[in-house]
């Protein structure tokens, strides 16, 4: 299993970069809602990554950021879950109090998929924003990737 997360979240990473940098060379076209979007989506991450480390965030779900920020972000994110898979047990069950100040608990496994599936779903809503302001959407699909 530990291979396979890691795996997925190079993917998410390559992506993640490679749409920050259409989006940075297309600045003048991007909408609100796609830096929004890409913003949220690194912050996500870094926050599970720092609920399951047990530290401060700094940063909150829908804070934005400039684009020129979130390679260096999401670069660390990688990192810090590159960490988590070398010294966490993913069967370990989490509690953690979301951003509406209620508590859950989950198995780290579970989270780590969710990080992945949630920047998948709002990288497809990026795509949508670029193709409807004249930028050439990337193809983002894990398929692709692994070809």
């Amino acid at each position: 299993m530990i291979p396979f997360f890691n795996e997925l979240f190079e993917y998410s990473h390559h992506y993640n970069q490679a749409l920050v940098s259409r989006l940075l060379e297309n600045k003048e076209k991007v909408s609100e809602k796609a830096m929004q979007l890409q913003s949220h989506i690194i912050n996500a991450h870094r926050i599970w990554n720092s609920r399951i480390l047990n530290e401060p965030a700094g940063i909150r779900v829908f804070d934005v950021r400039p684009l020129e920020a979130l390679k260096e972000a999401d670069a660390q994110n990688l990192l810090d879950t590159q960490k988590i898979l070398r010294e966490k047990d993913l069967s370990q069950v989490m509690d953690y109090v979301n951003s509406h100040g209620q508590a859950f608990s989950n198995t780290i496994r579970d989270v780590l998929f969710h990080v992945v599936n949630h920047s998948t779903y709002h990288r497809a809503q990026i795509a949508t924003e670029c193709k409807q302001n004249g930028i050439d959407p990337l193809t983002t699909d894990y398929i692709f990737y692994k070809r």
